[in-house]
């Protein structure tokens, strides 16, 4: 169907108020649930076809994501959407003061390829549980995924309140000309400084989730074993294609050896010898990003891996040494199953090299001192952060997931991810029974009574 066609039938659609009853919104989630439920194998081997994910990494990563976030969704929305009643205003008496939540109306998502299932669809169930309708495109880049996101979303919802519109840049383009009332936009940060200027045309609020460049500390009393497991956990799940995960380690130097020796094994013990026949392992999602993430190796030193295999998109999990700052590797969000190591002789060296680069989506830093935890918490600016591991901060949907500055504008998961679509109207109920003249002109030359009740004096 033409792109203003849907636009029109979706603006003519949230103008009927179908979508501001909460049965009505419950009842299309629950539907989702059982469509999904129905498709799971279908998921789970096109996830594998788009990006070689394990059934188990699929289920974890993106699967159970979705369910639970539906759940809680379902358990939570009666209460989520009760008008609320605010404290009054001692100046306005006598009234009644509320928060009424209601959605913004027709929302345009614009997708990614990394997590294909899971990012795809956690912001339409935001959207939907909030009362909007969603227009959704996908990333062409995972066409097996996008191809059965669009086959539950048509089995589950009527077009005219959810649809997926398929198609590259110059579609997202198309899409982004018209006027939406909400954007909400997941991706690159080049990207999304595109998407902000779209909406800012018609100053449509927007939420972008962005990436950055994720800086992992491991200071001297850290526990080499069990950090190097968590960090090439974070790292290497999904191929290192993942927008939280550690982008590069800040070593002190007296764990670097020791580190690097303990990073190696852990490696093995996931993946094996040879991870490109190992089920737990991915792939690139294109050949343009596996071209990509050469380059950036480009004399570079490698502790290990580095074989890859354009044909299969295959790169092996890498770890490199003391890359110079200013290398391509250095440069920008890797995003791809290269890791640099640096090391740092004091903590004073930490904040030049973290501050060359824009508030991170991710921060992470293993110690046994919790006043140096504390004081990373309060030095530096990030989206979320972790101590003695990684990634786990996206899986607590009682956390807001997004990033600050460039890694990401706004929030969303669970409750955040309503509040999001939702826009709460403030409505004041005054009473006729009594009218004090205080405000009324003309006004009195003497006011200490009014300071008094003010509270100014």
């Amino acid at each position: 169907m033409e792109i203003k066609k849907i636009y029109q039938n979706q603006k003519t659609f949230f103008d009927s108020n179908i979508t501001q009853a909460v049965p009505y919104r419950k009842a299309a989630l629950k539907k989702l649930l059982h469509t999904i439920e129905n498709k799971e194998d279908a998921i789970y081997k096109a996830l594998f076809e788009d990006l070689k994910k394990s059934e188990y990494e699929s289920l974890i990563t993106e699967v159970f994501i979705i369910k639970k976030e539906i759940k809680t969704t379902l358990n939570n929305l009666n209460s989520w959407t009760k008008t609320k009643r605010i404290a009054s205003s001692l100046i306005n008496y006598p009234t009644q003061d509320y928060l009424i939540p209601e959605p913004y109306g027709c929302t345009l998502q614009i997708s990614p390829w990394n997590y294909p299932f899971q990012l795809a669809l956690v912001s339409v169930i935001n959207a939907v549980g909030a009362g909007n309708t969603v227009v959704l495109k996908p990333s062409e880049y995972a066409p097996k995924t996008s191809a059965i996101v669009e086959e539950i979303i048509g089995e589950s919802f009527v077009p005219e309140h959810v649809c997926v519109v398929q198609g590259d840049a110059q579609v997202s383009s198309e899409l982004l000309k018209l006027r939406w009332d909400y954007v909400f936009f997941t991706g690159s940060t080049h990207v999304g400084k595109i998407v902000a200027q779209a909406a800012a045309k018609h100053l449509t609020p927007y939420t972008l989730e962005l990436g950055g460049k994720n800086p992992c500390i491991i200071d001297q009393t850290a526990s080499v074993n069990l950090t190097a497991r968590r960090i090439v956990w974070g790292k290497y799940v999904n191929c290192g294609q993942t927008c939280i995960a550690p982008d590069y380690l800040l070593v002190h130097q007296s764990k670097v050896s020791e580190l690097s020796q303990a990073l190696i094994l852990e490696i093995k013990k996931a993946f094996g010898e040879d991870p490109l026949k190992s089920s737990s392992y991915g792939k690139i999602i294109s050949q343009k990003h596996l071209l990509h993430l050469k380059k950036m190796l480009e004399g570079e030193s490698i502790i290990y891996g580095g074989k890859m295999n354009e044909e299969e998109l295959y790169l092996e999990p890498t770890l490199i040494d003391q890359p110079d700052l200013d290398s391509e590797i250095m440069k920008d969000e890797i995003f791809g199953p290269l890791l640099p190591i640096l090391s740092y002789e004091n903590e004073k060296e930490l904040k030049p090299i973290i501050n060359r680069y824009e508030k991170p989506l991710g921060f992470y830093v293993f110690s046994k001192r919790n006043s140096f935890i504390k004081k990373i918490q309060q030095e530096y600016s990030f989206g979320g952060g972790v101590s003695n591991d990684t990634v786990i901060q996206f899986s607590n949907d009682k956390l807001p997931f997004g990033g600050v500055g460039h890694s990401g504008t706004g929030a969303y998961h669970g409750k955040y991810g309503f509040d999001t679509f939702t826009h709460y109207k403030p409505f004041v109920k005054k009473a006729l029974w009594l009218d004090l003249p205080l405000r009324y002109a003309p006004y009195p030359k003497s006011f200490t009574l009014l300071k008094k009740i003010l509270g100014l004096i």
